[in-house]
């Protein structure tokens, strides 16, 4: 199995946005779950990151909570 790098590492980005919805978007399921860390392969520390990126996303109402 090939070792996935970090997105945000790759990109010298140096946490996830919550106004970014195209790069969130990315990172959440067809169900609007939060992928894991071993599907997306970012590090622990940005993983963190972005998860309260898009759960501060779903607060506003830029993204949705359930995809129906």
């Amino acid at each position: 199995m090939k070792k996935m790098n970090c997105f945000f590492c790759q990109k010298n980005i140096q946490g996830a946005d919550y106004k970014d919805i195209k790069t969130l978007k990315r990172f959440i399921s067809g169900l609007g779950k939060i992928r894991p860390r071993k599907r997306t392969g970012t590090c622990s520390s940005h993983q963190r990151k972005l998860a309260k990126a898009i759960k501060r996303a779903r607060q506003l109402g830029l993204v949705p909570n359930v995809q129906k």
